[in-house]
């Protein structure tokens, strides 16, 4: 015997959801609730058209250094760590 109840495309356990979500923030509080998942939803919508964005316009780095041998990345590394040492006794001396 097949039970329908509670298959999800059915009317009842819609029904059933609806009045449990009804009885556990009542009716007061579902429009505001409403508002916070459309708000939530329009910024994690914006935050992955961002990330798309990002993506597209930074090239790929590891395609770039795959012919930089070792010893010109550490010199690279050392000279940018020296520009944000300086950078920041800059700071620090206004």
């Amino acid at each position: 015997m097949n039970v329908l109840l509670f298959v999800i495309e059915s009317p009842t356990i819609i029904i059933l959801v609806v009045a449990a979500i009804f009885l556990l923030f009542g009716g007061s509080k579902l429009p505001q609730l409403a508002k916070a998942l459309g708000q939530s939803k329009k910024a994690f919508k914006e935050g992955m058209d961002d990330a798309d964005r990002d993506d597209r316009l930074k090239p790929d780095a590891r395609g770039s250094l795959s012919g930089v041998d070792d010893e010109t990345l550490f010199e690279e590394a050392r000279r940018r760590a020296q520009q944000l040492r300086a950078d920041e006794s800059k700071k620090i001396e206004h």
